[in-house]
């Protein structure tokens, strides 16, 4: 047989029931405050780890979609190095996809996050184009990244 006991947590100092409701309230609003800063933090830790968000809109197993999947795996996991996400939409299986993200040609990458959004076309052959279009490198650099 189990006993149960209830006790009561309140400071013995609340003597009326509204101390006692303020006191409930009061314990609960600073739960809410370690519970927000610690999400916080969490968030602020992950900022430097910038993840992308990517999608790359293809029209199936074409040599040049084929290409565009190879080039942009190729190229994430040399300049993101596993802090991105990338997704390959067949627009001939989700055609309502590509017609909500206004694909007007192929292959199309999008990039998500971080904003702003962008877009690229082409078979992401050319290094810079991808990464000056997706923000890893800014117009007209002089400094180039080696391929």
């Amino acid at each position: 047989m189990r006993l149960l006991t209830t006790f009561s947590l309140q400071p013995k100092h609340l003597n009326s029931y509204n101390d006692k409701i303020n006191f409930g309230v009061k314990a609960i609003e600073m739960k809410k405050e370690k519970t927000s800063t610690e999400e916080f933090e969490k968030a602020a830790a992950k900022t430097g780890e910038a993840k992308y968000v990517l999608r790359l809109y293809v029209t199936g197993m074409t040599p040049k979609s084929t290409l565009a999947i190879a080039n942009v795996r190729k190229l994430c996991e040399k300049h993101l190095k596993g802090s991105y996400e990338l997704k390959v939409i067949d627009i001939y299986q989700q055609p309502n996809l590509a017609k909500d993200e206004q694909i007007i040609a192929i292959p199309t990458l999008i990039k998500k996050l971080p904003l702003p959004i962008r877009k690229v076309i082409g078979d992401m052959s050319d290094t810079e184009s991808f990464l000056v279009g997706i923000d890893l490198q800014p117009r007209d650099s002089e400094e180039r990244i080696d391929e």
